[in-house]
């Protein structure tokens, strides 16, 4: 081989090597390269939503120390709608927020599409119209609330504003220190409501009433607006809803007409249950010492003949309607020819039964 044919060869191998390397690492960059119909990915993005996972996963907070606690959280009352249309409490347990902020907590698990909404019970619904903001609150020296609200507020149909006011003046007022509610909207007070015009001017308060039933035959003049509660049911679970009619009373036994009414029940046209057999009856005048009412019923008001039980439904009952009265802070129930009573867990029923048995007190 010449010189010349010898020098052609290695210039030729030459090439090939280089050639193959090329090719090569062109198709390394390719199996690297994302398919051509692939979405582009927003890396911020990526590592926000897998901040908000670790969030929701990690309900518990840790200390400077790596050990962690539950999160603490307090039970509070909220006035919501149930399946039947009417406005009933259910007590959740709710984030426990700064001291100066518990009565805008309360109030902002009202709104539709806000936070309560991951823990509605079954068959309730929140009240207050999407969107609204509640921009301020200020508890006044006679007790009153004002309650500034953003303008979403107005988004409402005309069937809802009762039970909207309703609703907030009772969730409201489950704190002891405020009586009742006055409205404003963007820094400006409400003389009326802004859809069905219900007067507000004055404020509202519990007085107003609550899922209000007529009494076509009792005489308006002669009787007085009452707030009682009975049991409803959805979906086997029972609660509590709080009615307004009017009661026949006379001033010197207004416990008496309560009770009575009480045990006639709340009507056949209602979704509510009567929980009082027929034959339940006081057989004394009631009797209020230091805030205390004190009953004394015949054997009807028992669970069942030759039984010294009082369902417990009778007894929250009786609680919560009667502890409505500014007077009265728990009841004690006695029974004719029984000397001890109890529960259905067979626990004696050996002091009087306060209202905080059944649902949170506090003051702001």
């Amino acid at each position: 081989m010449s010189m010349r044919g010898a020098l052609y060869l290695l210039i030729t191998i030459g090439l090939a090597v280089v050639l193959t390397g090329c090719f090569k690492g062109e198709q390394s960059m390719e199996e690297m390269d994302p398919p051509q119909n692939a979405e582009a990915v927003d890396q911020s993005g990526v590592q926000e939503e897998d901040n908000d996972a670790t969030v929701e996963e990690n309900t518990e907070e840790v200390d400077e120390d790596g050990n962690t606690a539950v999160k603490e959280t307090v039970a509070r009352q909220l006035y919501l709608l149930d399946v039947n249309g009417m406005i009933a409490p259910q007590t959740l347990e709710l984030p426990k927020p700064e001291s100066n902020e518990v009565a805008k907590q309360v109030l902002e698990y009202l709104i539709v599409g806000g936070p309560v909404t991951a823990m509605l019970p079954n068959g309730f619904q929140a009240v207050l119209p999407e969107g609204t903001e509640v921009l301020g609150l200020s508890l006044q020296e006679d007790g009153t609330m004002v309650v500034d609200l953003s303008e979403e507020f107005k988004e409402y149909e005309a069937d809802q504003e009762k039970k909207i006011l309703e609703a907030m003046t009772f969730t409201l007022t489950q704190f002891e220190n405020v009586d009742r509610i006055k409205l404003w909207i963007n820094g400006h007070p409400l003389e009326e409501m802004p859809v069905d015009g219900t007067p507000v001017s004055n404020g509202y308060s519990k007085a107003n009433g609550i899922n209000l039933m007529k009494s076509d035959a009792v005489d308006l003049m002669e009787s007085e607006a009452v707030t009682m509660y009975y049991p409803a049911e959805h979906n086997e679970k029972r609660y509590y809803v709080p009615i307004t009619r009017h009661v026949q009373m006379k001033e010197e036994d207004v416990f008496q007409s309560i009770v009575s009414a009480l045990i006639e029940g709340p009507g056949y046209d209602s979704n509510l249950i009567h929980v009082f057999n027929a034959d339940a009856q006081l057989v004394n005048q009631p009797s209020l010492n230091d805030g205390v009412l004190e009953l004394t019923f015949n054997e009807g008001i028992l669970k069942a003949d030759g039984e010294a039980v009082i369902a417990d439904e009778v007894m929250e009952t009786l609680v919560r309607t009667l502890t409505e009265q500014d007077l009265v802070d728990a009841i004690d129930i006695q029974v004719n020819n029984v000397d001890e009573i109890t529960n259905e867990n067979g626990e004696i029923y050996n002091e009087p039964v306060a209202r905080k048995k059944f649902v949170p007190v506090e003051q702001l």
